[in-house]
């Protein structure tokens, strides 16, 4: 009995010692093309990897309006579950060929809604079949540990566990980048990455079948 209790013992202590985690805090710098610095950084996602911590699934919306995906960018994580509700009068159809997390919502218009579970971390590319300037990505994150950069570059991560770890930036217009950290038990560490977005070209792209779009709209 003596023993059994000197272990409930321990794992109580065990459980209320608090994990030592310090603030991540830094700036995320876009280069354009001619070295010139991005103005519009408010899309760009920073995350830490490395930490194992339990993800837990967030819900979150990407509205058909206008013909255009609001928001342009959305971040969940591993196991949520994205809705895409048509608010325009006319069809769309939500699909996706990024890997393990390609999807096909097919046709529907206003009021009507469809929805999509991402299960495989990675950057999802979502686009209308019907529409080839609609065009938004969802970021599957496999980490707690994320935030949206503000308009300046700059971003605050809370609570993250010491340890060396891998930050993680990404922008449309670049991809992604990385730079390594070590946080410390308590206190802030700061962090800059930079993205190299000087060849980046829009490119078209084909439709869910990998064929051009059809000039002119049937919907």
């Amino acid at each position: 009995m003596r023993g059994a209790w000197l272990r409930s013992a321990a794992i109580a202590v065990c459980a209320a010692t608090p994990v030592a985690a310090g603030t991540l805090q830094g700036k995320v710098v876009v280069v354009e093309k001619g070295g010139r610095p991005a103005k519009d950084l408010a899309e760009t996602v920073v995350w830490v990897d490395g930490p194992k911590a339990p993800v837990r699934p967030s819900g979150a919306t990407v509205t058909m309006t206008r013909k255009a995906f609001v928001p342009r960018v959305s971040v969940v994580t591993v196991g949520s579950t994205v809705e895409f509700p048509n608010q325009d009068s006319i069809f769309h159809n939500v699909f996706s060929v990024s890997g393990p997390n390609r999807f096909d919502l097919d046709l529907y218009k206003k009021p009507k809604s469809a929805s999509k579970a991402f299960e495989h971390p990675g950057v999802v590319r979502i686009y209308c079949n019907i529409h080839p300037q609609m065009s938004g990505f969802v970021l599957v994150l496999d980490s707690p540990f994320w935030a949206r950069v503000g308009a300046d570059g700059r971003f605050t991560i809370p609570d993250v566990p010491a340890g060396s770890w891998i930050v993680k930036a990404w922008h449309e217009r670049s991809g992604e980048g990385e730079q390594p950290v070590r946080v410390p038990e308590a206190g802030v560490v700061s962090v800059a990455v930079t993205l190299d977005a000087s060849s980046f070209k829009r490119a078209p792209h084909k439709n869910k079948f990998g064929q051009d779009y059809k000039v002119g709209e049937r919907y």
